[in-house]
């Protein structure tokens, strides 16, 4: 993330500012740690993103605190069959967080929001809105829940990716005996 903010895109200070006051609690940090890893963190973002202003900070927050994580900010624009592979709806909605585990392989995806945030904006009352207004009340909702709700959602994506692994595969059927039919 420091790497993401030294670029020069627009709203800058924005980013730097919400960076800066980012912070997990010490019981996410813990669900993390429970999870082993490595774990990385592929995002699909533009810098222009208010979603991905107010949630990659925290997550970036969030990996600083866990040995052998990474994460990985790439254009959407510039990876649209990745972005293709991950719309919301039909939707090119940013930031995705692509879960690849230790050997690069996907294993969930979250975005482009807090599902309570996502489920308000697409529905009567948000919309009856004007985009000014809507999106202000977007940044309230942010600036209220810091960030807690969607590293809540990324730490259950994650868990359920880990809890995958620790099923047993389950043994295939034997094969149906068939009467031998001999020559008919």
């Amino acid at each position: 993330m420091p790497a993401f903010l030294e670029l020069p895109h627009e709203n800058r200070e924005l980013w730097h500012a919400v960076h800066d006051h980012a912070r997990v609690s010490e019981a996410q940090v813990a669900r993390a740690l429970a999870l082993g890893g490595p774990w990385h963190l592929l995002v699909l973002n533009e810098p222009w993103c208010g979603d991905a202003v107010n949630t990659l900070p925290v997550f970036a927050r969030l990996v600083e605190h866990l040995p052998g994580w990474t994460m990985r900010i790439v254009s959407r624009d510039a990876n649209p069959d990745l972005m293709d592979a991950h719309l919301t709806g039909t939707s090119r909605s940013i930031p995705v967080v692509i879960v690849l585990d230790g050997d690069f392989v996907e294993r969930g995806w979250w975005g482009p929001r807090p599902q309570a945030l996502q489920t308000w904006a697409l529905g009567p009352a948000a919309r009856a809105m004007a985009k000014e207004d809507r999106y202000r009340e977007m940044r309230r909702w942010y600036a209220r829940d810091r960030g807690v709700t969607a590293v809540d959602e990324l730490l259950t994506v994650l868990e359920r990716a880990r809890a995958a692994d620790l099923v047993p595969a389950r043994e295939a059927p034997a094969p149906i005996a068939r009467p031998d039919r001999g020559s008919q």
